[in-house]
């Protein structure tokens, strides 16, 4: 039996002109083993506070990423075979049964920066020599076992060798941080993790979920819920302790960023009838897109950076949402727009000092439309790195062609690896300084900058822009 090696090459996404490869390998080099400075992401804090060894591969590598599940989904693995709960019940499908369903459809993710984020990641992290298959996929799970077994390892152990300088998670406002708060009064600890204000499941009262979340914020909040005046204290209470607890920044995630406000009697009936469960579908989005704009005057007032994650379709199988619950692949992109709809938030809040807005899309059209005009225009905005479905090596470099001519390096965000995979951290992050660097590097071969000036923008896009874009 043969196997095919597991080797990733040293010059993987630079350049394939040999001058300008030369001057990409020499800035990269200059970034390569820089501090990660991860923004926004979806790690659970807990796991570096209780800081066990990780348990079986697939629990660790396959269920928890639905860019994985998602691809295997498409090519006809059930979601009960990759570990996922059906209606709560996981079935019997072993992590050695699970990693095998990844390995027999390897080749699914050719040409995917998925497949680029497990090949750095086997070889880098783990030490894999085999690149998965039918044949290997037994041998590679027993030496994925053994390594997680090692003290090396841990979370913890793992945090200090990917060099993460500031990991972000992403929390409910009711979330009482507990691990936040115990991570930063341990001194066996020297991270920094802190949390992400997102505000989202407070702005849909049509959801089933909407009063049992209100109920939850005034349990944590201490202020009661029932009337829009009382969500929105509870709300800024919420704020601050995160902010005290941290926390620099705030996620919103919507279906369109409309941002018109509301009078405060039409935001209290519709609060009211929502409650009564009478309200309408019309004023159900009024309500929303008031928030938004209650949310960004909240931003203008404390100062936690504004995150704003608009045009995606959620959960769009609803029998798959039903059975399997959210964040199982099939969000999707909708056709997006941002210079309209955020023309209220822009208008009183654009030129607010402490007010800071970071755009994300998933329709890149927006990006050379309206992102980088706004950003070009507006000193509040910037440019968000390119997201979900466009985080890969050509929508990365689409973003920079797009983004740059309108509003320069300094008005971008720096890569925001938005995973819940954490050993997948330094691959992605590695992925996005190869392409600067190429991207860069064509630039210098073009006589467009200097290479003096390419090895500091490099250097600003992996450290100072993130530090000072997210106020970390």
């Amino acid at each position: 039996m043969t196997t095919s090696p597991l080797t990733p090459h040293p010059d993987r996404l630079l350049p394939p002109d040999p001058a300008t490869r030369d001057v990409a390998r020499r800035l990269y080099a200059e970034v390569a083993e820089a501090p990660i400075y991860s923004p926004h992401g979806h790690v659970d804090a807990r796991l570096l506070l209780d800081d066990e060894p990780f348990g079986d591969p697939a629990e660790l590598l396959i269920t928890p990423d639905h860019y994985v599940t998602r691809m295997l989904h498409a090519v006809g693995v059930p979601l009960t075979e990759l570990g996922l709960a059906r209606n709560g019940v996981k079935l019997q499908a072993s992590g050695r049964e699970i990693w095998r369903r990844l390995c027999e459809n390897w080749d699914a993710f050719l040409g995917t920066p998925v497949r680029f984020w497990f090949e750095s990641e086997f070889a880098e992290v783990f030490g894999l020599t085999d690149a998965p298959s039918a044949q290997t996929a037994d041998g590679l799970y027993d030496q994925l076992t053994e390594a997680l077994a090692r003290p090396e390892f841990r979370p913890r152990a793992l945090f200090d060798r990917f060099r993460i300088a500031v990991l972000a998670t992403t929390d409910d406002p009711a979330d009482d941080l507990a691990a936040h708060l115990a991570l930063r009064d341990d001194p066996t600890f020297t991270g920094r993790v802190v949390p992400t204000f997102r505000a989202d499941r407070y702005m849909h009262p049509l959801e089933p979920t909407w009063r049992g979340k209100l109920e939850e914020l005034a349990t944590a909040a201490n202020i009661d819920c029932g009337t829009y005046a009382g969500l929105l204290d509870a709300l800024r209470s919420r704020r601050a302790y995160f902010r005290a607890a941290g926390g620099t920044a705030t996620d919103t995630g919507v279906i369109d960023a409309g941002s018109q406000p509301l009078e405060a009697p039409d935001a209290e009936r519709i609060h009211r009838e929502a409650l009564e469960g009478t309200v309408s579908r019309a004023d159900a989005d009024a309500y929303r897109r008031n928030l938004l704009y209650r949310l960004a005057e909240m931003s203008a007032d404390d100062g936690l950076v504004m995150q704003l994650h608009a045009g995606v379709i959620r959960n769009h199988h609803r029998p798959t949402f039903e059975a399997f619950g959210p964040d199982t692949g099939h969000d999707l992109p909708a056709v997006g727009g941002y210079t309209v709809p955020l023309t209220p938030i822009l208008r009183d809040f654009g030129l607010n000092e402490r007010f800071r807005l970071v755009l994300f899309t998933v329709d890149e059209t927006l990006f050379s439309r309206e992102i980088a005009p706004l950003a070009g225009f507006y000193p509040s905005v910037y440019a968000g790195a390119p997201w979900w479905f466009l985080d890969s090596p050509a929508g990365i470099t689409r973003y920079r062609s797009a983004v740059t001519d309108s509003a320069g390096f300094a008005k971008t965000s720096g890569f925001i690896d938005d995973t819940r995979a954490f050993c997948s951290i330094p691959a992605r992050h590695d992925m996005s300084r190869r392409l600067d660097a190429g991207y860069l590097a064509s630039l210098v071969a073009t006589h467009q900058l200097s290479e003096d000036d390419a090895v500091g923008v490099a250097r600003r896009l992996v450290d100072d822009i993130p530090r000072s874009v997210f106020r970390l």
